[in-house]
């Protein structure tokens, strides 16, 4: 395969103009008060920050899950901004204002990528929260630069098994269900599980990202000694209902092999824990990186 294509982009100008009108008409409705965007160039192209809260401190920095981006953070922005300086970004390779030139290819590279986007953005040493996707680049990046990060929140983070049918079905099946009217759409949220159906201010913007053709590399599953090497303080939360991955399983093995994480498993909660349970998980995310903050190591 020619590197080219190996790009993450959209399928044609036309839609890729269509979800950025959708972007730009979800930013004021998500963050009327949104800062100015900030672009910092790496080897594999150009990551897009926005940065809440105090102008000093160790930042706490979002990663999304796959197909998702900055903005989908909105709910947490003003209560983790209220203790910590946040930056929510754009990651190069998903459907947002970020941009990809070259191939990311193996999970060394989304590592430097996301290592070279924090370093532009004097944040080389921050509290790394990752949804889904975003974990498992979290863990991926401790593992490659190990120390450099304060701490990882990980919630319901991809890494722990490879895909399933299961999954990839309930993902299918909400990107279905977001091209619904809206009466429908959120009545599918209930049977469906998956409460970002219910996200009014995003479904311009999912729908859109449905044509984007992302070329990133596969979550691979962590090992065991892997995840025994991570010495950085550690917060796992997991949906009890989770579609990826059976939670009570996830949650023996990492008490097992990284006896100093904290776990926790959310009653109700599948892999839409951040939209399901938005106050419970930010209060969690709160309360730790309360504790985890301290001198470096």
């Amino acid at each position: 395969m020619k590197a080219p294509d190996r790009i993450s982009d959209f399928t044609s100008d036309r839609t890729r103009t269509r979800f950025h009108t959708a972007y730009q008409r979800a930013l004021p409705r998500l963050w009327p008060t949104a800062p100015r965007p900030r672009t910092v160039t790496t080897r594999y192209g150009e990551v897009v920050a926005y940065r809440f809260g105090a102008a000093h401190g160790t930042p706490v920095v979002l990663l999304p899950g796959a197909g998702g981006n900055a903005l989908g953070w909105a709910r947490y922005i003003p209560r983790l901004a209220a203790a910590h300086p946040v930056v929510a970004l754009d990651l190069v390779g998903e459907p947002g204002a970020a941009r990809q030139t070259a191939p990311i290819g193996t999970d060394r590279d989304a590592a430097a990528c996301l290592a070279e986007a924090l370093t532009a953005l004097d944040a080389e040493r921050a509290h790394l929260v990752g949804l889904s996707y975003g974990g498992w680049l979290a863990l991926r990046h401790e593992l490659h630069f190990p120390g450099r990060a304060a701490s990882l929140t990980l919630l319901d983070p991809a890494g722990f098994g490879a895909v399933t049918g299961r999954f990839l079905l309930w993902v299918t099946a909400g990107g279905l269900a977001s091209l619904t009217p809206r009466p429908v759409r959120r009545r599918l949220a209930g049977l469906l599980a998956n409460a970002t159906l219910r996200e009014d201010a995003l479904m311009g913007l999912i729908r859109a990202s449905l044509a984007f053709r992302r070329r990133l590399p596969v979550a691979v599953p962590l090992t065991d000694d892997e995840l025994a090497s991570i010495a950085t303080p550690t917060l796992l939360i997991l949906g009890e209902r989770s579609q990826m991955y059976d939670a009570a399983s996830v949650a023996e093995r990492v008490r097992r092999v990284m006896p100093a994480a904290r776990v926790e498993i959310v009653p109700r909660a599948g892999h839409d824990l951040p939209v399901h349970s938005p106050e419970l998980v930010a209060d969690r995310i709160d309360a730790f990186l309360r504790g985890a903050s301290g001198p470096r190591r």
